[in-house]
């Protein structure tokens, strides 16, 4: 009887089982290996995006209220603005000299606007001296301040306990706390408007949250509260270096002749437009990076950070058009 062949297995040898580990190992390894660059990708991406979205947020922030500089309504001449008695609560951000700054419109002494007033470079005593608001070490050195004195864009009809108001025929202005109790110091006839005082101070600060986080941000005071104080408003981090030029015009045609840095109060008077350097960085590291470039901008000194943050300079330039205004029909 024939007998059929009994059917033979035989499993993997040492050698094939070796093989096929190694390949498997290489395979994991590159799956990994580009999981981990596409996550490092994505992780610096979604940083550098959040970098520009807030320096775009910043400069859209600081160059709308730059244009409106010396926006006082219907009021020709900020010395037009008188302060009604009940302005005088003990709020100030200015010079020791300068009693009420916060509410002046001009200064005392030589009628020049103080709706713009820039401070270059600041060190921590020169912004303390000129604006006692500040704390000693909170603004960045080296970085500009400026402060901005106006009105809202639309009148107002809605009015906030203990908000600042402008009353205005056209004529003349009445800068007044709400409510006003009592007469006021001047009276505006009628027809009239009323308008929302808004000044604020740009500056970059040396920490977002806490001191020594070293996150630098774009703040402003503003006013605020019942009082009201000047408080803080944090506008975006990672805002490391404010720069402004001003456009002056010199032959009073419209028309900057000569951008400066360092400007004095005089030759704010006729600022025209103005140029806005801001520096932006991401504010986590990549740690696959090294910053070895060399930003340059405006006056500020040439800057090679030799460090691990991404970085990008943002510029815009605005018109100052109420100033302008004023300075074109010779006020």
């Amino acid at each position: 009887m024939h007998m059929p062949a009994s059917n033979k297995q035989s499993g993997f040898t040492l050698v094939e089982i070796m093989v096929a580990m190694v390949l498997s190992l290489v395979l994991a390894i590159a799956i990994v290996t580009v999981f981990v660059n596409n996550s490092h990708s994505f992780t610096q991406d979604d940083n550098v995006l959040r970098m520009q979205d807030d320096a775009r947020y910043a400069l859209q922030q600081i160059a709308f209220d730059l244009s409106m500089a010396g926006h006082y309504a219907e009021l020709l001449t900020p010395i037009a603005v008188a302060q009604d008695a009940n302005l005088a609560i003990g709020l100030d951000c200015g010079p020791a000299a300068q009693p009420n700054w916060v509410y002046r419109t001009t200064q005392p002494a030589t009628g020049n606007s103080l709706s713009l007033i820039a401070i270059d470079n600041v060190t921590s005593s020169q912004v303390v001296a000129g604006h006692s608001c500040f704390l000693a070490g909170e603004v960045a050195p080296g970085t500009d301040v400026v402060s901005i004195k106006r009105v809202a864009g639309a009148e107002t009809t809605i009015f906030r306990n203990g908000g600042i108001y402008l009353r205005t025929n056209g004529t003349v202005g009445l800068l007044y706390r709400s409510p006003i109790l009592g007469a006021p110091s001047v009276g505006i006839a009628l027809p009239r408007t009323e308008w929302e005082y808004r000044p604020s101070i740009y500056y970059i600060r040396q920490f977002a949250n806490v001191l020594g986080d070293n996150i630098p941000t774009l703040c402003r005071k503003v006013l605020g509260g019942v009082g009201p104080s000047m408080v803080t408003d944090c506008i975006a981090t990672g805002i490391e270096n404010l720069q402004i030029e001003y456009g002056i015009d010199r032959t009073s045609d419209g028309n900057p002749n000569v951008f400066m840095s360092t400007p004095t109060l005089a030759d704010m008077q006729d600022v025209v437009s103005a140029r806005i350097f801001i520096l932006a960085r991401t504010t986590d590291i990549d740690v696959r990076h090294t910053n070895q470039k060399t930003y340059s901008f405006s006056n500020a000194p040439d800057y090679t950070p030799a460090d691990s943050f991404h970085r990008r300079v943002f510029s815009t330039t605005v018109a100052i058009q109420n100033i302008r205004s004023m300075n074109m029909m010779g006020f």
